[in-house]
């Protein structure tokens, strides 16, 4: 027996080196992205540092991914603050109303959407209030300040990019690839579980799905990574889409124990047994096999050889519900600032909506301001340190580098910890530190200012926290029900040919995007129970999709009038009928033989996962209602 060592990474006051040379990197880029605003004189520098920290991420294609979409946001965010100011710019109440509509339409698209787009979304709508609401008072600057704005932006983004190829970034498909490996090991052991006779839970399914499509945003970002990017690309989404198919196909062999321990198939009929039991395990090994080929496309960095697509669910519903949340918390602050008529409160407003963005692109919008509130007074802590201890009057930009290495190092480092908390509080302080020092240049050391911008920063946080104290968020039950409802009302779709136009597989990962939201409930027995029944229709989805597309190559045979029916047995979910016509196919002869007895395997297996996603449907429906 031979045992191998485990190599473990060389650390440095308890983070690995990988750690400090991201941090490293990402100080460098600051520095570039100041030096380079100082030389063109931008009115904002600090905001082409503060793209720099906003864009801060351990391997090259979420980066530029990212960025790609920062720019693309910020457009039509200050295209929109034009327009929006051009209209209302005599009515500073009715402007402050249109900004809010405009971030709570932005929530709701971000609703819609994950990763970067998700963020893209939020980023136009709170670019109109730090375009807009900082300019209420000088409606005229409006455009000057957002091409200043826009400027600072593509700095940032050269100076990442230019740090990043002169450092060697790694590209971020070899760490998707170990991720996608893990996810197929673990469909293995799923469908061993099985084949072991063991009993496996909805959660275990429902997790797997889960982890799978929680892959989009970062399959989404090797795009523009590289030349062989969009490749790349093809090839995790097909991986992705494989690996759901073969949790599909794990469940059918599932179903057809089942069905063999409750002696549900028939004994007189051991050939059609034989049939659908050879075709499951046929089945899995070709979705085993489809997801080992698209990986190694992945690693190969060539397209595969079945590119599909990974639609996600979003529940629009909840979109809504967000977008008109989103709406009301900017109004509650601006009426507040608008009553107390306290001077130099756009920052502290703008603020809110950036709050108000960002922490839309979280799974706990209202726990995000939280640790905002929480991590305000650290961060205003840090910046007086950096402002008025380490420089403390000093106008060499040498020193103003060096000032700035401890607080962009440390708080990265702090940012690749696997603790969220501190992860969340290094990606804060990286971003606020430089948001509240804004360096410039000359350097201006206001203490009057100073104190103004933490008391707005931490006010800021502290209005949005009471506005969504008051407009609480729909409740997990609630947005559970929500989306179990679209599960009925698509599978109602389907069983009339109302569905979307996607391929089987294509749909599968769409569904199976829905569990992972519906996973995020937690873990109670109503919460398993909602599992179980989504995975119900997910199998009983499936397998009237697959058997739809398997029926579809007998429309051009002697036996298209078996596929009509067969086809309808499927939509009334007729398990009985669908066993009939699988004995009818099975005893066909002629040319067709071989292929009529493949197609009643299909069809017979297809009936055994809708009677047992039925039953499983059957015993969880009552509970929920």
């Amino acid at each position: 027996m031979t045992t191998a060592a485990i190599v473990r990474p060389i650390s440095f006051a308890g983070a690995p080196l990988s750690a400090w040379a991201f941090g490293i990197r990402i100080w460098i880029a600051v520095v570039v992205a100041l030096a380079a605003s100082f030389w063109l004189q931008l009115d904002a520098p600090s905001t082409a540092a503060v793209t720099v920290a906003i864009l801060a991420a351990p391997t090259r294609g979420p980066a530029l991914d990212k960025a790609f979409y920062r720019f693309v946001a910020t457009v039509i965010g200050v295209a929109a603050a034009i327009a929006i100011t051009g209209l209302f710019t005599q009515a500073s109440d009715l402007l402050l109303v249109a900004i809010a509509g405009w971030v709570g339409l932005c929530v709701y698209a971000a609703g819609l959407l994950d990763g970067n787009r998700a963020y893209a979304a939020v980023l136009s709508g709170y670019t109109v209030a730090l375009v807009a609401v900082e300019q209420i008072d000088a409606p005229q600057n409006v455009f000057e300040a957002g091409v200043e704005r826009g400027a600072a932006i593509v700095v940032g983004i050269a100076a990442t990019a230019l740090v990043n190829d002169l450092l060697a970034v790694s590209d971020s498909s070899p760490p998707l690839t170990l991720r996608l490996a893990a996810l197929h090991r673990r469909v293995r052991d799923y469908a061993g579980l099985f084949l072991g006779h063991k009993a496996a839970d909805a959660a275990t399914a429902a997790g797997l799905l889960r982890d799978i499509t929680a892959l989009h945003p970062e399959m989404e970002s090797l795009a523009p990574e590289t030349a062989g990017g969009s490749a790349r690309s093809a090839a995790a989404r097909s991986a992705a889409v494989a690996l759901v198919a073969q949790v599909y196909a794990a469940r059918a062999l599932n179903a057809l124990s089942a069905a063999e321990e409750r002696k549900e198939a028939d004994p007189g009929e051991p050939s059609l047994l034989s049939s659908r039991a050879a075709w499951a395990s046929r089945e899995f090994r070709r979705r085993d096999a489809e997801v080992q080929e698209a990986i190694a496309a992945l690693n190969a960095s060539t397209r595969p050889r079945q590119p599909w697509r990974t639609p996600l669910y979003r529940s629009q519903r909840i979109a809504a519900a967000a977008g008109m949340r989103a709406a009301a918390c900017f109004v509650l602050p601006s009426a507040f600032f608008v009553l107390a008529g306290w001077p130099t409160t756009d920052v502290s407003l703008s603020l809110v909506a950036v709050l108000i963005g960002l922490g839309a692109t979280t799974p706990d919008p209202k726990g995000f301001t939280v640790f905002t509130f929480i991590a305000a007074p650290i961060v205003v802590a840090l910046a007086g340190t950096l402002e008025f201890v380490i420089l403390d009057g000093a106008d060499k930009f040498e020193l103003l580098a060096l000032a700035l290495a401890p607080f962009m190092i440390g708080a990265t480092v702090l940012m690749t910890k696997s603790n969220q908390l501190l992860s969340s509080l290094g990606r804060v302080n990286l971003i606020l530190v430089l948001d509240i020092f804004a360096p410039s240049n000359p350097p201006s050391y206001n203490a009057q200012t100073f104190l103004f911008i933490s008391l707005f920063v931490c006010l800021a946080s502290a209005l949005l926290l009471t506005a969504q104290i008051l407009l609480p968020t729909e409740s997990i039950e609630r947005r559970q029900r929500w989306i179990m409802a679209s599960a009925r009302r698509d599978f109602e779709h389907l069983l009339s040919r109302r569905d979307r136009r996607l391929a089987p597989e294509e749909s599968m990962f769409r569904d199976a995007a829905r569990i992972g939201q519906i996973m995020a409930g937690g873990t109670s027995p109503r919460d398993s129970a909602v599992q179980a029944e989504a995975l119900s229709y997910f199998d009983r989805a499936a397998a009237i999709r697959l058997g739809r597309a398997n029926l579809a190559r007998l429309a051009a045979t002697s036996l298209s009038h078996l596929a009509v029916e067969a086809d309808k047995a499927l939509a009334a979910q007729d398990t009985q009928r669908l066993l009939d016509l699988g004995n009818t196919l099975r005893d066909m002869g002629g040319a067709e033989s071989a292929f009529a007895e493949e197609i009643s395997g299909e069809l017979a297996l297809a009936a055994v996962v809708v009677d047992a996603a039925s039953h499983s449907d059957a015993t969880t429906t009552e509970p929920l209602s």
